[in-house]
């Protein structure tokens, strides 16, 4: 088994400058967190992904991390997705907490735990381990009761944080929470507070009331309130955040200042991260449909090859996910980064170890079997996407558990590449009998071929002189020898190398082929 690498990579640096900043402790509370509003794609993913690669940064400085994934689930729903149904059902309820909204999908108890819950599935398959909090559970147990009270107290020196980044100051009668009508369980709701846990507010659908807020839970914080305030009452050591967070005056910057001026605790340590795109479509747009989900990428991604891609990409960088041929250089760059943790190739790369082992969710003991993507690619489309006979190709080189359930991942992620990815050069589907006309002198020159292919067990390159030399003696043109050969085998004018290509397929069965022109 190759050594524990001690490589300093970026989580490493992070972590340390949690442990400077915080102070050593036993146990670090690490947080993310997003309103489940719709899809959660691979933009939103990168916080989550990039929390965990801190935990995994402060595990490996020896510290026991708790990481904490809250959903703002008692936000306001304010539009309406492009891309769901039911769109007059969800302009309906706009106005009510995500949690109190109807699932459109009708699989769920609410719109919010719709997605909740899809994401969930999505952060498991990636190794992320975390403990999920839902906002309206807390807010509804009256649990944030006191942090209310103090956000209100401390209304006016709230809005001079917040005033100090708008054009416009906030209203005089504004106040640092919403009220939900327990008629309507809208927030369309008019608010008066003197003092103490009682608040009175008037609904626009008529109904008004005066409720203890240690009793009721139908009062929550704002958004730049309420983030410092879990900061505070979760003792949350670490959260990174986009770049619109960080900007000026965004919500990180006063977010830090209310936590220091209302709450009185120190604001967590946190960085930037970059937003990230799908190549040739820019960065994620939810509002114009322009995303990629956490299942999108794993259909053409095994779990390791995602957090690779994040694990090696530092957080401040932007980058953009690939669907195209770049898929095939990624693997095989992550099959050389393994290929160099256990030593097998002799490159001094401590930064690629370390990104290696915060890529596993469990590291095997020795070099694992490393099926080329580019191979399955081809063996998938000669055997017809049959899967059992493409594992049964392989089965000789499988060692053990991890083979086998590393190929079958790889194959299925081959599969959905070509058929949903590929470009068309990469497709082709091998014919059972030749489909297309060819001249007398074609034929004789592929009957030749097939003779030869059944003379002895040929090599890639010994078969590819001999087609060369058949083409000699002939005085056919090769180019024209290997266009005809593509249309015979995959009624194409071009395709794989083909003298490899021949030898994938069997040299019998391209021999038949062949011979039936």
């Amino acid at each position: 088994m190759a050594k524990e690498s001690k490589a300093f990579h970026w989580t490493d640096g992070a972590a340390r400058n949690i442990i400077s900043k915080r102070g050593d402790k036993e146990t670090y509370v690490v947080e993310s967190g997003i309103t489940p509003s719709g899809f959660i794609h691979l933009g939103n993913f990168r916080e989550a992904v990039t929390q965990d690669l801190v935990r995994k940064g402060l595990e490996r400085a020896g510290k026991k991390v708790d990481f904490l994934y809250v959903w703002d689930d008692y936000d306001v729903l304010r539009k309406v997705p492009k891309n769901l149904p039911k769109q007059d059902m969800i302009k309906e309820n706009l106005g009510k907490p995500v949690f109190k909204v109807p699932d459109p999908f009708e699989c769920h108890k609410s719109y919010a735990e719709h997605f909740e819950k899809v994401f969930e599935e999505e952060m498991k398959r990636v190794g992320i381990e975390c403990t999920f909090m839902y906002s309206h559970e807390h807010y509804l147990n009256c649990e944030y009761a006191e942090e209310i009270k103090t956000a209100l107290e401390n209304t006016e020196k709230i809005k001079t944080i917040l005033n100090e980044y708008r054009r416009e100051p906030l209203a005089k009668e504004w106040l640092p929470i919403f009220v939900f009508c327990e008629k309507c369980d809208k927030d369309k709701t008019t608010i008066t507070w003197e003092k103490g846990y009682e608040v009175n507010y008037t609904c626009e659908c008529g109904h008004k009331d005066t409720i203890d807020f240690r009793k009721r839970g139908i009062v929550t914080l704002r958004w730049r309130v309420d983030w410092p305030m879990r900061w505070h009452h979760n003792k949350v050591d670490f959260e990174s955040a986009g770049k619109d967070h960080f900007a000026s005056g965004g919500s990180v910057t006063t977010g830090r200042e209310i936590q220091k001026q209302v709450y009185k605790t120190e604001h967590p340590v946190g960085f930037m991260y970059e937003w990230i795109g799908i190549k040739g479509k820019g960065q994620f747009a939810s509002s114009a449909g322009n995303v990629i989900t956490l299942t999108e990428m794993l259909e053409v991604y095994e779990p390791s090859l995602v957090r690779y891609i994040f694990a090696g990409t530092r957080p401040n960088r932007e980058f953009s996910i690939s669907f195209d041929t770049d898929v095939l250089a990624i693997y095989e760059e992550f099959d050389k980064v393994e290929r160099i943790y256990f030593g097998e190739e002799h490159k001094h790369a401590a930064k690629l170890k370390a990104a290696y082992e915060l890529s596993m969710d469990e590291i095997p003991k020795s070099l694992p079997y490393q099926p080329s993507i580019r191979h399955l690619s081809m063996q998938l489309q000669i055997y017809n996407f049959d899967m059992n006979k493409v594992v049964d190709f392989f089965s000789k080189e499988l060692k053990n558990q991890f083979d086998k359930d590393r190929l079958k991942a790889r194959a299925e992620c081959a599969e959905n590449w070509i058929k949903k990815h590929a470009p068309e050069e990469f497709k082709f589907t091998v014919q059972t009998k030749s489909q297309v006309t060819l001249s007398k002198e074609e034929k004789d020159i592929l009957h030749k071929v097939a003779e030869k292919l059944q003379e002895k067990d040929w090599t890639d390159k010994g078969l590819h002189e001999e087609m060369y030399i058949l083409c000699t003696n002939a005085e056919f043109p090769p180019a024209d020898f290997f266009k005809a050969a593509y249309r015979v085998l995959i009624n194409k004018e071009k395709g794989p190398k083909l003298a490899s290509f021949i030898l994938e397929i069997g040299t019998e069965r391209v021999a038949e082929l062949f011979k039936s022109v």
